[in-house]
């Protein structure tokens, strides 16, 4: 190879790396990619841009979605443009863009000028030094640096789906807390309307105190759940504007008045480890984790020895005094460090540890993966099953008893209190109907997230073991 030859490719290295730049959209456009039908809202998520016009146009998108009923994608597309977590993740991916691109720039060479005199001569001297090895290493370095900000997105794209998922976990809880608070209001009503009655029956003398206080205790007890029903519709509501990032004026909207129904065929099991495997973000981010750390593992050991070689070119010039005659010497000067201690050992053993970890963590998410697949699928399932049975069986079977006792009261064959009590219990069905309902999408939430964006963590929708709600009965 001859010198013009090695001179042309060490300068279209540094080309290469004076043309490094950052990404103008802070890599959003990326993380949009990576998260597209990953977020069940929108083909492909929009997330916020950097430039004022954009977010003005975004705020003006926010304000129509709320000044609307408010549904599950208007909820996700809100959070995914105005959660302040959200925005300072992506911001931190600017940054390491940014970082990536310094890396990858090669350092600025060193200029050294000397002037030294005595009673015979003055010489002057001047050197250009440069780091010969960051050069050299310049497209490995660059293929490193673009891996780990490869990782640094998939990451984001994480957390932006698993913003949208908590975003739609938080809107199905709002939306079925307000939905249950409206029932339990329903049976305040029935129970203020039998304890009115229990006390004009004690005030004529054909009820005892112990009937009438027995209405009371229904009354308050009823009471206490509309209250605790409130309390958590309100307590929802909060979550919900927490993901979404609005407070004020804003936080004054409508939520939808009912959940989704029911789908008509559920999701198969078939297939699901490996859809996770193959589309879950945190596999790919380890996947391509142990990918680099190989690369790595290649230049570790050189690069410990020899990654301070400095190469440097020197013009010194030396004039007589008396003469006036001058001199100009001129050269080439290499510096290479001596492997007399450190010969790369400790550098090539962290270099194997560090792929054995990645290895072990590939392998970790994997197995974690399909676990989690599995969980949600039978949740999602489980929860699919009840719900159906709540809507198709339990609310008409309650609806059922509760026309059959308003005949017989027709007929002077039940009370007035068995229908206050029935009234009662078939309002609680729909209230159990509704959390059944809200159980179910949110056991299908997990299931989307496992399937294809990253971990859903504890799963969501069901609680095993959990106790049953109860309604107190009257007489």
């Amino acid at each position: 190879m001859t010198s013009a030859h090695r001179l042309s490719l060490l300068a279209a290295a540094a080309l290469l790396a004076g043309c490094a730049s950052v990404s103008p959209d802070g890599l959003r456009g990326d993380v949009a990619a990576l998260t597209a039908g990953r977020t069940a809202s929108a083909p492909q998520a929009a997330l916020p841009a950097m430039d004022p016009s954009a977010r003005a146009q975004a705020q003006q998108s926010i304000e129509g979605w709320l000044a609307q009923p408010l549904t599950q994608d208007a909820a996700v597309r809100i959070a995914l443009l105005n959660n302040p977590g959200l925005q300072a993740r992506l911001a931190a991916l600017g940054v390491a863009d940014a970082e990536r691109v310094q890396a990858i720039t090669l350092p600025n060479p060193h200029l050294a000028l000397g002037r030294f005199t005595n009673s015979h001569e003055r010489e002057i001297e001047r050197t250009l030094a440069f780091s010969l090895i960051d050069l050299i290493t310049l497209p490995w370095r660059t293929e490193r640096q673009a891996e780990r900000l490869q990782i640094a997105t998939q990451q984001a794209a994480q957390d932006v789906v698993t913003l949208a998922a908590d975003t739609r976990r938080a809107w199905l809880r709002a939306v079925a807390a307000e939905q249950v608070a409206a029932t339990h209001d329903r049976m305040v009503e029935a129970a203020e309307a039998g304890a009115e009655l229990a006390r004009r029956m004690v005030q004529v003398g054909n009820w005892s105190r112990l009937q009438q206080a027995r209405e009371q205790a229904v009354l308050q007890e009823t009471t206490r759940q509309r209250a605790l029903a409130r309390l958590a519709a309100a307590t929802e509501r909060e979550q919900l504007n927490r993901r979404m990032g609005v407070w004020g004026l804003q936080a004054q909207y409508h939520l939808a008045k009912q959940l989704p129904p029911l789908p008509t065929t559920a999701l198969p099991a078939d297939g699901i480890e490996t859809t996770a495997l193959r589309e879950r973000l945190d596999v790919q981010a380890a996947r391509r984790q142990l990918d680099t750390q190989a690369v790595r593992q290649g230049w570790s050991r050189a690069g410990a020895v020899f990654g301070d070689i400095g190469l440097a070119y020197s013009r010194n010039t030396t004039t007589e005094r008396d003469t006036g005659s001058s001199d100009v010497k001129r050269g080439w000067e290499i510096e290479l460090p001596l492997p007399l201690f450190d010969w790369g050992g400790a550098a090539r053993t962290r270099a194997q540890a560090e792929v054995e970890q990645s290895a072990a963590q590939l392998q970790d998410t994997a197995v974690r993966a399909r676990s989690e697949v599995r969980s949600a699928w039978l949740t999602y399932r489980t929860a699919l099953d009840l719900a159906r049975q709540q809507q198709a069986e339990v609310v008409p079977l309650r609806q059922l008893i509760s026309d059959e006792t308003t005949l017989r009261y027709n007929g002077m064959l039940a009370s007035v209190w068995d229908m206050l009590a029935e009234a009662r219990n078939s309002t609680q069905a729909v209230a159990n109907a509704i959390e059944a309902q809200r159980d179910f999408w949110l056991a299908e939430t997990d299931l989307q997230l496992a399937l294809t964006g990253t971990s859903p963590g504890a799963l969501q929708g069901l609680t095993p073991g959990a106790a049953a709600s109860t309604t107190p009965q009257g007489h």
